[in-house]
């Protein structure tokens, strides 16, 4: 039996991510396997694993919100904007509690965040770790976020406890040193753990050493099918000549599948004989294509 569908992994600390998900590969025993968001070797915490045909959903699920458990440690800031890098400064003058709590909202909502070097990010087909860790700085252009929630509880004069929702693409590291800038002392993170990605929360999760002391069966039961990735989308089961244009990649008109209501953007599962087997999209019509009205256009199948 081909294993297909999405593992919540808990990944350790001092691991990385692709070090896990090769660990999920080999205790499955599949071929292919993905993560949906990479966590740095100093985080812990949720890492949703793709495998099988379903690893075709990164791409959607990669779109969802965070949430994050950080320390914020402040006088301190480094090349890594985290306690792995190199000391770039310190300073003693920590300002106080009402200070740290007011600065936050300069964080909150739609925000503009530079990249750090120390990532995967590619600027001129390069990596920019690669290139930091040759001594390298490049100007970054800096990417639209979303913070959606930023607290934080004083754990002693230089620590803080973060609690953060954030739109993807954000550096919880940067916004621990952009922190710290604005607050004059410098500022960088001393721990991560992420509590819930794509609406998988820390509770769902299992270390790969949990799983490996599992029977099959009971890691056999942590797999979530490919169409349980996607429960907002409505369920569709067309009639056998509309599930044939689908598998050929082709966009019906939404009219012709009772759908004529249906809004752009809304999602559809589609179902062969009750079987799930792609994932859909009612989109505006193509006038090239000599639409006359919103279709249905099929973005993945997953069960080829």
């Amino acid at each position: 039996m081909e294993i297909s569908g999405l593992i919540v992994v808990n990944k350790p600390e001092s691991v990385t991510s692709h070090t896990a998900v090769a660990r999920v590969r080999r205790l499955f025993g599949v071929e292919k396997a993905g993560h949906t968001g990479t966590l740095d070797p100093l985080a812990s915490g949720v890492l949703p694993v793709l495998v099988g045909r379903a690893v075709k959903a990164a791409e959607f699920l990669a779109e969802s919100d965070k949430h994050y458990r950080a320390t914020l440690t402040l006088g301190v800031s480094t090349d890594t904007e985290d306690k792995t890098g190199t000391v770039l400064g310190k300073s003693d003058a920590i300002p106080d509690e009402a200070a740290v709590l007011a600065a936050l909202s300069r964080f909150r909502g739609a925000v503009e965040q530079i990249p750090p070097m120390y990532s995967a990010l590619k600027v001129g087909g390069r990596k920019l770790v690669d290139l930091a860790r040759r001594g390298e700085t490049v100007e970054r252009q800096p990417r639209k976020i979303t913070v959606h929630r930023l607290e934080a509880e004083k754990i002693d004069e230089r620590n803080y406890a973060l609690d953060a929702v954030v739109s993807k693409g954000t550096y919880i590291r940067t916004l621990c040193a952009d922190i710290g800038r604005a607050l004059g002392c410098g500022g960088m993170m001393s721990s991560l753990v992420r509590v819930e990605a794509c609406g998988y929360t820390l509770d769902r999760a299992a270390t790969p050493d949990e799983l490996a002391e599992m029977t099959e069966e009971e890691r056999l039961a942590r797999v979530i099918p490919a169409e349980d990735l996607f429960p907002a989308a409505e369920k569709l089961s067309p009639a056998p000549f509309f599930v044939r244009l689908f598998r050929n990649g082709l966009r019906i008109e939404a009219k012709k599948l009772g759908l004529g209501g249906a809004l752009p953007g809304t999602r559809f599962r589609l179902y062969d004989g009750g079987v799930f087997f792609a994932l859909a999209e009612a989109k505006e019509p193509d006038e090239e294509r000599n639409e006359t009205g919103t279709v249905i256009a099929p973005l993945r199948q997953f069960d080829l």
